[in-house]
């Protein structure tokens, strides 16, 4: 992945992106890592519930499992197992590969921005051979906006409301795509500034945003 520094205003706008169900639908290796920890375990998880509801931290989703004082614990054995049994069954989204170039090309950096464990989210993007400039995980929602204002983002692009509230809290313009689990009127009601229905349509909107883009004065 490239590395430019953050100090230094690019010609073209800086775009982040979420991962999870914006990037890359990790359903089917997140359902497969949650159904290997319930066997180590012994405790009964619903994989196929736990991945309609990807976004906010992992901690949140094992709490409907375990007992309070071990969520921390099935938290850090989750991820650890993560990479042995989430990277392979993972796909990129039709059109990620194409926003993050529409980005790139136009002079811009792609970023990554994600609530995910920012190894694992790394190990996805390798897999895939998906190239953003930069990757900031264990970030989620509100918390997003420290590193969208930190790299100078203008634009977020993400499938749930925590990340419309994420773009607001930056101030930057909220890209609502309903590939994830809220539906284009719980993202609008969040306050996304424009929803699309996948990235597909990513670049044409983006083509136009340039049209009027101005590079803030360093």
């Amino acid at each position: 992945m490239a590395s430019t520094d953050v100090n230094v205003s690019p010609p073209g706008p800086t775009v982040g992106f979420d991962l999870d169900m914006t990037l890359i639908d990790s359903r089917p290796g997140i359902r497969a890592c949650y159904v290997a920890l319930a066997e180590r375990t012994g405790t009964r998880i619903d994989a196929d519930l736990a991945v309609t509801r990807l976004g906010p931290p992992l901690t949140e989703e094992m709490a409907n499992w375990f007992p309070a004082e071990q969520v921390e614990e099935m938290a850090a054995m989750y991820r650890a197992m993560y990479p042995a049994y989430a990277i392979e069954p993972t796909l990129a989204l039709t059109g990620a590969r194409e926003a993050i170039t529409a980005v790139q090309e136009a002079g811009g950096r792609a970023l990554v921005v994600t609530a995910k464990h920012e190894p694992n989210a790394k190990l996805h993007l390798e897999h895939l051979g998906l190239e953003p400039d930069a990757v900031i995980g264990d970030l989620w929602a509100e918390q997003k906006a420290v590193a969208l204002r930190e790299h100078g983002a203008c634009v977020y692009v993400g499938d749930h409301v925590g990340d419309v509230r994420g773009a607001r809290a930056a101030g930057a313009v909220s890209v609502a795509v309903a590939t994830g689990p809220c539906d284009p009127d719980e993202l609008r009601a969040a306050g996304a500034d424009v929803v699309l229905p996948d990235l597909k349509e990513f670049p044409r909107w983006f083509s136009d945003y340039c049209s009027g883009y101005r590079p803030a004065r360093a």
